[in-house]
């Protein structure tokens, strides 16, 4: 049951990481092979952020989940999981804020903005808060991938010192 409990704990952390680590690029990709089409480019993007956000809070309550169990099932020490389990849910929160507040919120500046926001003046408020909404999207997930490399580099250290 042990290496049952770890494996999940492991998986729910690559299977997060590993797509926050490449959804850039395929961003990156779609925005390059659209380029005329910024549009279409985000429409998609968009798509694949908030399956994304899906794939990271389905993978964030298994990985607290198991970090709950992990000092009763005599796989970590309960002081090992506290910070862990406190970087996970900053995940989760950050999370949640990107995909019901942020997401929305850029949703309804291109609505206003017509359907398109890079149809519209770069100096038009609508665009400059679309712009300052994205930005802080990117923070968010890059603040996310930060605390997961850090959840990591814990549970390394926690596998280090377990019972």
């Amino acid at each position: 049951m042990k290496t049952l409990l770890r494996a999940l704990l492991f998986l729910s952390l690559i299977v997060w990481m590993g797509a926050e680590i490449f959804f850039p690029v395929v961003a990156a990709i779609t925005f390059n092979t659209l380029r005329p089409d910024t549009h279409t480019a985000g429409t998609i993007v968009g798509h694949l952020l908030r399956i994304l956000h899906g794939m990271g809070l389905v993978a964030g309550m298994v990985a607290l989940a198991v970090l709950a169990l992990a000092p009763a099932w005599g796989i970590y020490k309960p002081r090992a999981v506290l910070a862990p389990m406190a970087f996970v849910v900053a995940m989760i929160a950050g999370t949640v804020y990107s995909q019901f507040g942020i997401i929305p919120a850029m949703e309804r500046d291109r609505m206003a903005a017509g359907g398109a926001i890079d149809t519209m003046d770069t100096a038009n408020p609508i665009t400059v808060h679309f712009n300052r909404l994205h930005r802080r999207s990117t923070y968010v997930e890059e603040s996310v991938l930060l605390l997961g490399l850090a959840t990591v580099v814990l549970i390394a250290w926690a596998e280090s010192s377990r019972v």
